[in-house]
């Protein structure tokens, strides 16, 4: 069977990545999709993107990649642009919006928000429809998807949908949910469409939280306070 990990929001958080990776390397995993979200936040946006083109098959742009390359009139974002360069820019300028492949007979399609569109956040607690809507044809066609797994919302979850199924990764470098990196992991038989055994799993990696605050401080980065609060609590910044 082949093995696939599927990793997403790693935010600059180089120590977290680096425990994801070596975890994964661990498990005997060669194959690696990143589901966007390089960049921001987290002090090494630069090194962030130069691991993730190093290690990663297949990867897709989230919301603060595009920001990245979009927004020019925010200082946060203006400082990791900065550090980033021209040619990581035009990298997470290129990015696709989704990737789909066929695994054991499940079309899997992978995304960071939804296959159509970087900024449509659906929650761990959305209703069925909400959640149901990720399914759809980013073409507008009827080619459903099978399995759907996204990042963006920093909380790993798997749900089922009448013999469809919909997970999410959660975050490598910022989780909001406990204080761990998570990803995922898919196994089956890669692009198969033969109806096969297939099985979708969520891992939890400790990484030394103390590290990434130490190099996030040395940064002087921008929201330094408030990133180093997430990575200690795991509760969101903007929550009230």
């Amino acid at each position: 069977m082949d093995k696939l990990a599927i990793i997403s929001d790693i935010h600059g958080n180089i120590p977290a990545l680096e425990s994801v990776l070596a975890d994964i390397k661990a498990r005997g995993i060669t194959r690696i999709i990143c589901l966007g979200d390089i960049a921001g936040k987290g002090p090494d946006s630069d090194i962030a993107v130069d691991m993730i083109k190093e290690n990663c098959e297949i990867v897709v742009k989230g919301n603060w990649d595009y920001f990245m390359t979009e927004c020019d009139d925010n200082k946060t974002i203006l400082w990791h642009r900065k550090k980033l360069g021209q040619d990581r820019l035009d990298y997470l300028r290129s990015l696709p919006m989704y990737a789909e492949f066929f695994m054991s007979g499940r079309l899997v399609r992978l995304c960071h928000a939804a296959p159509d569109d970087v900024f449509h956040r659906v929650q761990f607690a959305a209703d069925y429809e909400e959640k149901n809507t990720l399914f759809k044809d980013p073409k507008g066609g009827n080619n459903r998807a099978d399995v759907i797994g996204y990042g963006d919302i920093h909380e790993a979850y798997m749900d089922s949908f009448e013999g469809k199924t919909i997970f999410n990764a959660g975050s490598v470098g910022n989780p909001l949910e406990i204080i761990q990196a998570s990803y995922a992991v898919i196994e089956g038989e890669y692009g198969k469409k033969e109806n096969l055994a297939l099985s979708i799993s969520l891992v939890r990696v400790p990484y030394d939280i103390g590290k990434a605050i130490k190099l996030a401080v040395k940064s002087k980065m921008p929201g330094l306070e408030s990133y180093i609060k997430e990575l200690k609590t795991a509760e969101y910044r903007g929550k009230l």
